[in-house]
Parts: structure tokens; sequence; C-alpha cells
């Protein structure tokens, strides 16, 4: 992982000379933290006008308040917990900050617990390191800082499963609280109930990296570096593999250029729940919520990932889509029926097989209506890859292809691959007994007459053994499982 800076250091105080920043170096380079009440702390984030880093751009100052409230409401205790999950493929700078930096997002995390009597702070983490290995460098470095801050508040990590959806919030608390590690069918605010079915807040290791950069520098150092609605810096994972601290405000291009990388064929910003941006509006936006929301996307977790000219994109795109159907809880509709359509629709949009219209309907289906964020923030992906690849899909239909191979450029989670099991019915054994429609519902329609009404279906991943058991369990032995690339 290589980690640069454009400006003057915030976060990444330090890497220049260390590999990593152990306490006492720590608190030479930033000062002894302080120690606020809820009042205060809730004060200091309004100050420093600071935004959530996860995703959503939430600000800190209105969570901190809502958690307070609820637990002072509920004459209860609040836990604090800090989201590294990460399991959005191409973003490392979480991971990077608890590797390298852990006093400086365990002193946010520490702070927040403090002022709202937290008795200790839960670090959701992945399973196992993106290469896969069992020795990962961020449970050594966490243990490590542990054993340095000789604190007397309690530290638990909490180990989920490296899947794309394990990163949202609900599932998070539900697998900190012994439940399955998938967000939950119903949305919940965790600050009313979250971990164990207590107020809690929940924000990501960046949010809390820059709570104690407020806290130990002022709001006024702090906000030294802004743009007119963002103050601080900005941690993004450009490429899938370098990390870069920047300036809010600071042209796209110009982090692109630090990084020896050019707008190519288009640029995504927000990862796969975010959106394309070509390369006109890639080379004049400016990085900040506002900026980027106005140029029609979402700086998101922080991932840039710009695609070169070598590839096809309808064909990277739909590779993405097939990761994402896979990726599924398995909960609703929109996920287990709506993106494997929507991926299909986007294979056939490579080969030529149809124009943009089956696409966009597959896009719009069930919009709003998922038990998560994972349907509509697929969608919104396919959505914008439509709308900046228009001539590319109008050259397939019209040629078969654009003569550019799929290179795979868009980074997958370490082990998967753009293959998917597809279930196939053979019409000529089925007698209609519908027990595959009860061992998959959501995934298996029946039509009026009690036969399926799909003959090849998509299956996620979550659903694979499900799937194996409806093969074995069809009376007509009319089921067959494939894989396909």
């Amino acid at each position: 992982m290589i980690t640069l800076t454009l400006g003057r250091p915030r976060l990444t105080t330090g890497l220049d000379e260390h590999e990593r920043v152990d306490h006492d170096t720590h608190v030479r380079l930033h000062g002894e933290l302080p120690k606020m009440t809820a009042d205060d702390l809730i004060t200091l984030t309004e100050l420093g006008a600071l935004p959530g880093r996860g995703g959503a751009g939430f600000p800190f100052a209105r969570k901190l308040r809502s958690v307070l409230r609820s637990a002072l409401r509920r004459r209860a205790p609040a836990r604090v917990v800090v989201n590294a999950v990460e399991g959005e493929p191409g973003s490392a700078k979480d991971r990077m900050l608890l590797e390298r930096l852990p006093h400086l997002v365990l002193d946010g995390a520490e702070l927040a617990a403090h002022a709202l009597g937290a008795p200790e702070v839960v670090v959701g983490i992945a399973d196992r390191a993106p290469s896969g290995a069992d020795d990962d460098p961020v449970r050594e470095s966490l243990r490590a800082a542990v054993a340095e801050r000789r604190s007397a508040l309690g530290l638990r990590l909490v180990q989920m499963p490296h899947r794309f959806v394990s990163g949202q919030s609900g599932a998070l608390v539900q697998g900190i609280n012994g439940g399955p590690p998938v967000p939950p069918g119903q949305p919940r605010r965790t600050s009313e109930n979250g971990v164990a079915g207590l107020p809690t807040l929940l924000s990501n290791a960046e949010t809390y990296a820059h709570a104690a950069l407020l806290a130990l520098g002022g709001a006024y150092q702090y906000a030294s570096v802004r743009t007119a609605d963002q103050p601080g810096t900005v941690l993004l994972t450009v490429g899938g593999s370098v990390v870069v601290e920047a300036p809010a405000g600071t042209p796209l291009v110009q982090v692109l250029h630090m990084c020896d990388m050019a707008p190519g064929q288009a640029v995504l910003v927000g990862g796969y729940h975010g959106a394309w941006l070509s390369p006109d509006v890639a080379d004049r936006v400016r990085l900040s919520h506002a900026d980027v929301a106005d140029a029609g996307g979402t700086l998101g977790a922080g991932v840039v990932l710009p695609l070169p000219r070598t590839t096809c994109p309808l064909g990277e795109v739909a590779r993405v889509l097939r990761y994402l159907a896979g990726e599924s809880a398995g909960q609703c509709g929109p996920c287990l029926r709506g993106l494997p359509a929507l991926a299909e629709s986007f294979s056939a949009l490579v080969t030529g097989e149809s124009g943009p219209e089956p696409a966009l309907a597959a896009a719009a289906v069930g919009e709003g209506r998922g038990a998560c964020a994972h349907p509509d923030g697929s969608a919104l992906f396919a959505r914008s890859a439509l709308a900046v690849f228009g001539e590319d899909v109008s050259e397939h239909a019209r040629e078969g292809g654009c003569g550019r191979p799929v290179s795979g450029l868009l980074p997958l989670a370490d082990g998967s691959t753009d293959r998917r099991t597809r279930l196939s019915l053979d019409w000529s054994r089925c007698d209609g007994h519908g027990l595959c429609a009860e061992l998959l519902p959501g995934l298996i329609r029946l039509d009026r007459n009690g036969y399926p009404e799909d003959q090849h279906v998509t299956v996620p991943d979550a659903l694979a053994a499900d799937a194996e058991l409806a093969v074995r369990m069809c009376p007509a032995l009319a089921l067959r499982l494939s894989s396909q690339g």
C-alpha cells in the first residue's frame, strides 16, 4: 500500500519518517488527548463542521447529539463503534489508518467514549487481509496499540466477513450483537438501537481520526484548510492501491496526476455505489462532498478509479455488476432478482444483443424498496455508466462490440471473480411441483400454472447452498447449476 500526501500532512503526519506511528511518537507529534464533556465535544465538532467520512457525509455533531439524547432519555449507557470493515473493493484508507496510524483513530473513539460514558470502544474489521493471509497487519497493529496506550477504556475487536455488504452500519451492528452480519431487513437508527440494543455512536475510522485532529489542534487550526462547505483534508484510495491525503477542494485531476494516472475514459468516484464522471467533468471537479455532488457524482467512501482507454468500459461495468449481484445479502427481491437481471442486461449490452432500455428498466426495478442500500447503490453505478458510456453502448449495438478486451482493471474483492452461478430449468422434465420456489423464495417465482417463470436464474453467493439443495430436492430432476464467466 502506497501513501501519498498533497500539501501539508494532517492525518498522515509522521508517515514520512515512520512505517507505523507508535503511541510515544503520536503524542510527540500531536500532544496529549484532552478529555471533553459531551456538550464540549458536540460544540467542537459543530465549530469544525466535521462531516462523516464513511459515505453519506452526515454531520458528526448531529450523530453525537442524537446518541446523547437517546442515552439521557433512556438513562442507558451509550456505545461507541469504529467501522473499519471496508468491504468495498478498491478502498484501503481505513485499513491504512489502523495499520499505520492507529492512535489517531483510537484517540477520536476514546474521546467520544469518555464524553458519552461508554465503557469500551468496539472496532469492526474484516476477518482477513485483502491478500487473504492469516496474519493481518491491522489486527497486529491494533493489538500493539492497546498495549502502548495503557488506557482504562476497553477495546474490543470484532471481525466481520470480507464482503461488500458487511461494511454497512446495520450489518456491523448485527454482527457485533451475534446475529447474521448482513443489513437488517428494516431500517433502524443505531443512535436509538445499536450494540446490545443501546444508543450507539457508529462512524468510520477516518471520521474518528478527524475528530481527534479537531480536539488536538482546535477548530481554528483544523479549518485553516477548507472549502466553503467542507474543512480539513480528505483521504482517497486511488486506483485501488494508493492512499492520498489532499486538502478539501483539491482538483481531482491534480490527485490523479500525482498518482501518475489520467482520467482515461472516465473516473469512478465513490466506489461501486458511486457514479462515473466523464473526462471533461473529472478535469474540473474539486474534492468535496458538495462539488462532486454538483457534478452528478458522490464522494462516498473516497474511492477513485480512473478507467484507461485500453479496456472495454461496458465489459468492466458488467463484471462489477455480476460481482455486486453475488454480494447480495439475499433478503429482498430487488437484490435477489433485480441485481442479477441488471448484470445480465449489461452482459447483453457488451455483446450488442440489446440496447440500453432493458438495463435502464432493470436499474429502476425495486428502486427505494430494498432491505438495504445495496440495490439502489448498484443501480446508481449502472445508470451513470449508461450515461457516461453512451457512445460505447451505440457502438456495441452497431458493431457487436468495441474491439477492446475486458482487462479486469476494476478491482474485485480478493478471491472474487466475475464468474456467476446459474440455476437452469429443463422444461421437458419440470412437473410444476413448486418445491424450488419454496426453497428459494424471492429468487424463483411461479406462474399462474405453478411453473417457474424463468428458465435461467443467476444465483447470489449467499444463496448458493440453498440452490444446491433445490437441485438435489427437485422431484423431477429438472434443475441444474452451472458456472459461467
